[in-house]
């Protein structure tokens, strides 16, 4: 990154992520959103490149469930405090004999089965939009992320590139599902990525997730169906291996500006700029993004 560029890397995940060699806690922010409260404070950090944000997805002690998640106003609070890149790290089961519990997986698809989740920002009268989310996660980030990734952790398995599934839960899925979502092509299987990236790309915000495997699903005759004990043990284990890459990707972040996250909003407004400026309430829900000046269509 250039010399006169700091960024500020919002990591998603687990309560105890922050506590790294080199990282420097600066203080606790308790932040509210038009959308609610997010799910925890958020922790300010910095190292000698770049600021981080630590947010704990399901709150300090993992007591909010997947379904429960305030994704609109984690993702709000984040970028209200400054983030310019997202890191989320979760906890998945495989779909694949060749991704095998402790192996990390550089996301680059999803495929959403979530059943009434908010999953956007823009969901009352008077401001409409509809972002490209063909690509999920941004590409450069993606790649920064594998680099650091492979750099961090030389003797673990890591996979470029993945598709995700992501349930409702917080069951996990009968034989039969776990089977019909390795017929739709997904590799690895969670609860709580989506709408997380939805909302990371109405916000303008580039995405990016690892995935750290900790079982095989159910599908696998050969092992045992999941279990949240199986699941916790090996994640203990995967901590200390996120923990060193977040450092990595801190030297290696992209610029913002060259994301297709950047200008995610442009073109996707498709409300009026008349019938925008009498939406006052919505406005007023939509201020912490940026100003609706792009173009729209009256269609």
């Amino acid at each position: 990154m250039p010399e006169t560029q700091r960024y500020c890397l919002a990591v998603i995940g687990g309560s105890g992520l922050y506590e790294i060699d080199g990282v420097e806690i600066d203080g606790r922010e308790i932040v509210d959103t038009p959308f609610g409260h997010p799910s925890d404070a958020v922790i300010r950090a910095h190292t000698d490149v770049a600021d981080l944000l630590f947010l704990p997805r399901h709150g300090r002690g993992h007591r909010i469930p997947p379904s429960a998640i305030n994704y609109r106003a984690n993702i709000c609070a984040l970028k209200r405090l400054g983030a310019t890149h997202v890191l989320a790290i979760s906890a998945v089961g495989s779909l694949r004999q060749s991704i095998a519990p402790g192996h990390l997986v550089a996301v680059n698809q999803f495929l959403d089965r979530t059943l009434g989740r908010p999953r956007t920002f823009f969901d009352v009268e008077g401001v409409v939009a509809h972002v490209a989310f063909a690509e999920p996660v941004c590409p450069n980030l993606h790649i920064a992320l594998v680099a650091a990734t492979r750099e961090a952790e030389r003797d673990t398995s890591v996979h470029n590139h993945g598709t995700l599934v992501v349930i409702e839960g917080p069951q996990f899925s009968t034989r039969a599902e776990s089977e019909s979502y390795r017929a739709m092509g997904a590799d690895i299987i969670g609860m709580t990525a989506l709408p997380e990236a939805r909302l990371a790309r109405e916000a303008e915000l580039p995405y990016a997730l690892l995935a750290l495997s900790t079982d095989y699903d159910c599908w696998h005759r050969g092992e045992a169906p999941v279990t949240a004990d199986a699941v916790a043990r090996v994640m203990r284990e995967n901590v200390g291996k996120a923990k060193r890459i977040i450092p990595a990707l801190a030297h290696r972040l992209p610029d913002p500006t060259a994301s297709i996250a950047h200008r995610a909003l442009d073109g996707a407004i498709m409300t009026s700029d008349a019938e925008r400026t009498n939406a006052k309430d919505a406005l007023r829900r939509l201020e912490w993004l940026r100003p609706f000046a792009s173009a729209t269509t009256d269609a």
